[in-house]
């Protein structure tokens, strides 16, 4: 069912994004398909929140900008390994990456910047994108270079955040609010 499905998906042009809500539970999904509420654990708007200029070192603007300028680049270098990991095209039938990245290219991007500002910690940022250590270790990896290959460098920033909390309380842009352009 689910190699009938890709195919449909594939035929049609489909692609299957992010979704912001995430279950944990296979009861949690089985309501939202009855009820359609969302479970209590839905993915926070970050990218809004953390796209800071206090954060970023940069106006949204020029924000957005460079992650639309590098996160097409990112995508492209991280397909190449892929295909060298395999060893050439997919198969037909295989999973063809239902399942995506864990995180977007754009919130790759944003993590790298805000690492490389030395704005908080890792374990801050794996907190915050419910990522794993190595997905964000991944971003950084495959991010970085492009900033270097551009001659990008970011100031530090004047304070490290040693908690997500902090992180969060630090910006002016709070959840749910109106921004410029968020990436």
């Amino acid at each position: 069912m689910e190699t009938d499905t890709r195919r449909l998906l594939d035929d049609t042009g489909t692609t299957v994004g992010l979704s912001a809500v995430r279950f944990t539970k296979p009861d949690h999904l089985v309501a939202f398909l009855h009820t359609g509420m969302s479970p209590t654990e839905v993915r926070p708007p970050l990218p809004e929140q953390l796209s800071d200029p206090a954060l970023t070192g940069m106006s949204r603007t020029d924000l957005h900008a460079l992650i639309d300028r590098l996160s097409k680049r990112q995508a492209a270098l991280v397909e190449r390994r892929r295909f060298t990991q395999r060893g050439g095209h997919r198969q037909p039938g295989t999973r063809a990456g239902v399942f995506r990245q864990k995180i977007t290219d754009a919130e790759r991007v944003l993590a790298t910047v805000l690492m490389d500002r030395k704005v908080c910690t890792g374990e801050v940022l794996t907190e915050l994108f419910q990522i794993s250590r190595g997905t964000l270790t991944n971003a950084f990896r495959d991010v970085r270079p492009l900033l270097e290959e551009d001659g990008i460098a970011f100031p530090p920033a004047p304070v490290t955040h040693r908690t997500a909390a902090a992180l969060l309380a630090s910006t002016t842009t709070k959840p749910n609010t109106p921004t410029e352009s968020a990436p």
